[in-house]
């Protein structure tokens, strides 16, 4: 471990401060992610600036009907929170489906958004990675790439963005937050994350010295929505592919359709496609099936990852298909 400064930050003012003054600084709230990379000796930061004490663990409606989560707020609170369980249940159940029960009661909303890739050439400082170290390559193309990604990646990177709770808010139209030196901004974060392109060390769209601080979402706009999950192992074991959806369905037919893939690219995939043919067409396994479909003619697998396309297509197929027999859920909390 390189040494290191620290500094528990007790106002954004003074968080902003601190990282503006020591350069090499990173931000660390639960540092699940971030001390994991400095113990492999992927990140060195110079300085920390802890931000865990900052006044962003607030959960609170919003005058809208929507939901204003502070950075700070714990993957396990979130999950569980009762305006969350009540309307945005394809939220609460990408945070349970994500880590250990240990990982998300430190884990937080800002983190989670912000962790890095677990393709193992970018973890492994022996071996070359764009991502790590820009212009040195990329191995996973050609080496071990089953994991990795089959949408929107490029012949600089293959990684995967490794969320579960991105890839609900992806589908939920949420806002990201930053604090920086420029004042205060809102993303989607659909615009959040980028694609790897010819610059794959930049996983988002985050400025230098920006403070993460909140995620906002609007009313839910779909009565139905659920997050299911594909992975070698029942537990603690990232996705291979998973689904994001939202539905509402009047007479028949689809008057809302949101859906987000994860697993597949370098940021939560959302289905824009899908959605396009979905949105006032019959609420009928056909019709999700061409919908998934045209979405998924984008994909361009790799050598040995090609099974993720039927996998991410028979999981959307299957999740909208449940939803469409599913009772609406409830907009108050219980």
């Amino acid at each position: 471990m390189k040494p290191f400064g620290y500094l528990r930050a007790l106002h954004t003012d003074q968080a902003l401060a601190a990282y503006a003054a020591h350069p090499g600084a990173q931000y660390l709230a639960g540092g699940t992610n971030l001390v994991d990379l400095m113990k492999l000796g992927v990140a060195g930061p110079s300085f920390l600036v802890d931000i865990s004490r900052l006044p962003l663990d607030g959960v609170e409606e919003t005058p809208e009907g929507g939901l204003r989560v502070g950075a700070t707020v714990r993957n396990s609170d979130l999950a569980v929170h009762p305006l969350v369980r009540a309307r945005y249940t394809v939220l609460s159940q990408a945070l349970l489906a994500g880590a250990s029960a240990q990982l998300r009661n430190t884990a937080t909303t800002g983190g989670n958004l912000l962790q890095r890739t677990r393709c193992p050439y970018f973890q492994d400082t022996s071996k070359p990675c764009n991502k790590r170290r820009p212009g040195t390559g990329c191995p996973a193309r050609e080496g071990v790439h089953r994991d990795l990604a089959v949408l929107g990646h490029s012949a600089q990177c293959v990684a995967t963005h490794p969320s579960d709770m991105a890839v609900a808010l992806a589908c939920l139209d949420a806002q990201v937050h930053l604090l920086g030196p420029d004042g205060e901004r809102a993303v989607p974060v659909t615009d959040f994350h980028r694609l790897p392109g010819d610059r794959p060390e930049q996983d988002t769209v985050i400025r230098p010295g920006e403070l993460l601080t909140a995620v906002t979402l609007p009313p839910p706009a779909g009565v139905r929505s659920t997050y299911r999950k594909a992975r070698d192992r029942a537990s603690y074991a990232f996705a291979l592919a998973s689904v994001a959806a939202t539905l509402t369905i009047e007479n028949g037919v689809v008057r809302h359709a949101a859906l987000a893939f994860g697993g597949l690219a370098a940021t939560p995939w959302r289905a824009r496609a899908a959605e396009d043919i979905l949105r006032e067409a019959p609420a009928t396994p056909q019709t999700y099936a061409r919908a998934v479909d045209a979405e998924l003619a984008a994909a361009r697998p790799l050598r040995d990852n090609a099974f993720k396309v039927p996998l991410a297509r028979n999981l959307a197929i299957r999740v909208l298909t449940e939803l469409t027999s599913r009772p609406e859920e409830t907009r108050t909390p219980s």
